[in-house]
This record gives C-alpha cells, sequence and structure tokens, in this order.
C-alpha cells in the first residue's frame, strides 16, 4: 500500500465529517481535529516546495511529542493548542517561545503551515504509523 493511500484511508472519515459535497480546496481544522488524527501515531513532515524530510514526530497524548530531525536526535514537546493553532515547545528551545501551526486539508493532503507572517513555511504530512522514533527514554503516553 503506498504512503499516500494510507494517508487517504487514515483521513478518510475526517474528510468526510469536514468537507461537504462542493468543498474549497482549503479547509482549516481545528487543533482538536488534528489530534484526533495523530494521537498514538507517529507522523513524518515534508517541506512542501523541497519535498525533502523535515522530521517525524510521535504523538504520545495530547499534550506532549517527541519530534526527531535527521542526524539531530530526539526533543521532547510540550503541545498547547491556543487560538486554532497547534504549538509546540520543546525542551531545546532556548526562547522558551512555542512554534505554532495551522492545521489544514488541501485536497487528500494534511498540511500545516507555520502561523507567522514573515515565514510561510508549509509543511505536509505523508506518512503515519504506529512505529516509535526510537527515542532513548520514550515517555509511556
Amino acid at each position: 500500500m503506498t504512503t499516500g493511500r494510507v494517508i487517504r484511508r487514515a483521513f478518510a472519515g475526517l474528510l468526510a465529517a469536514l468537507l461537504p459535497a462542493q468543498a474549497p480546496a482549503q479547509t482549516v481544522i481545528t487543533p482538536d481535529e488534528f489530534l484526533d488524527a495523530v494521537v498514538g501515531k507517529t507522523i513524518k513532515f515534508y517541506e512542501v516546495r523541497s519535498g525533502f524530510l523535515v522530521g517525524t514526530e510521535q504523538f504520545l497524548n495530547r499534550s506532549t511529542s517527541v519530534w526527531r530531525m535527521e542526524g539531530r536526535g530526539c526533543v521532547y514537546g510540550q503541545i498547547t493548542t491556543p487560538n486554532g493553532q497547534i504549538c509546540f515547545l520543546y525542551d531545546d528551545d532556548p526562547d522558551g517561545i512555542p512554534v505554532c501551526w495551522w492545521p489544514f486539508l488541501y485536497e487528500d493532503r494534511l498540511l500545516v503551515r507555520l502561523a507567522t507572517f514573515l515565514n510561510s513555511e508549509t509543511q505536509e504530512v505523508r506518512s503515519i504509523t504506529e512505529d516509535g522514533v526510537n527515542c532513548p527514554s520514550t515517555p509511556i503516553s
């Protein structure tokens, strides 16, 4: 089964619930809807423009995740959901300011857009699995 089919199957119910018969091409979803789909799962984020893997995140529960970037190891994050955004404050963040995203669906793809006006970075979820990220001392969900 291709990754695209796995993602479509994982979000089929979400799409059906959120999209009317003739929906616009882009639909913002709430952080709670996003978390409902990913808690207990591990997802891979790819930068939309370049197609490069940005990193892999395991959603341990609704308030904790573990992020693994290629070649950098693991970082644990606290998840919050203010103002329709999903935000992550990672253990290694020197300024203590969370990184926030707006989750949305575009056609049959799940994407997140950085919630700042200066940076239009968008990442696409291309893989959803039940595998862990193989980090030491991963807290049990």
